[in-house]
């Protein structure tokens, strides 16, 4: 099988995985039948993010939910062979649930589960999996204990400042650029795309994606583009 076909039919799994596994939320709860007015976006419970179940249901918003599987499935897409896809989740949701703060991702290899992902350990895999949040969201926000916040909103180059730190720390901790400054990191960047085989500015949408990609196959030693 060549490695398109692997990512796709992965993807594939996952995503058709999340219709079946939402709990539909039904009822109303006690404050709306007094006449309290509804929240401005309702929440939908789910137990899981596609295949990776999550320690105990939480309340997403339910296109902030999708954008999670979609991420999920490009991470598991991109992990190495013998992975399997992910089969847990930790983290926490936000009460408004429009952001989550990741804490880790498990896989199975050999009939052992892995951790792809552990908030306490600041190594390759962390730097590959805030790539891919950085893939899918704009906003990804390291936390007290190396946990890693998302909120809700389309994926894109904005500039942001923790964007580039994030740019910065990537060139320097995955692809061997120690002297990368907020000044110079696009350079550093380029270097690292051309490895990749991409002739792109890693400031724009499409270099942007490309470079968290990369990122994240490296990070997680799916290909070492040497």
């Amino acid at each position: 099988m060549n490695p398109t076909s692997h990512s796709l039919s992965r993807r594939g799994l996952l995503v058709g995985s999340a219709v079946a596994s939402a709990v539909t939320v039904a009822g109303v709860t006690g404050a709306q039948a007094a006449g309290a007015s509804p929240p401005s976006v309702p929440l939908v419970t789910r137990d899981r993010i596609a295949t990776a179940r999550l320690p105990e249901p939480a309340r997403f918003q339910a296109d902030f939910h999708e954008r999670l599987v979609g991420w999920l499935a490009f991470w598991s897409a991109n992990t190495p062979r013998s992975w399997s896809t992910p089969v847990e989740v930790a983290g926490h949701v936000d009460a408004a649930g429009d952001a989550f703060t990741l804490h880790a991702i498990r896989y199975q290899r050999d009939d052992q589960l892995h951790d792809g992902f552990t908030a306490g350990r600041v190594d390759a895999a962390w730097w590959a999996t805030a790539a891919s949040l950085h893939h899918h969201f704009p906003s990804v926000r390291p936390q007290p204990g190396g946990g890693l916040r998302v909120t809700d909103a389309p994926a894109g180059f904005t500039g942001s400042a923790e964007q580039v730190e994030f740019a910065v720390a990537a060139c320097r901790e995955l692809w061997a650029a120690p002297a990368g400054t907020a000044a110079s990191w696009r350079e550093h960047a380029g270097r690292a795309l051309a490895r990749a085989g991409h002739r792109a500015d890693a400031a724009t949408r499409a270099g942007w994606v490309a470079f968290t990609r990369a990122s994240l196959r490296r990070g997680l030693r799916t290909e070492s583009y040497e």
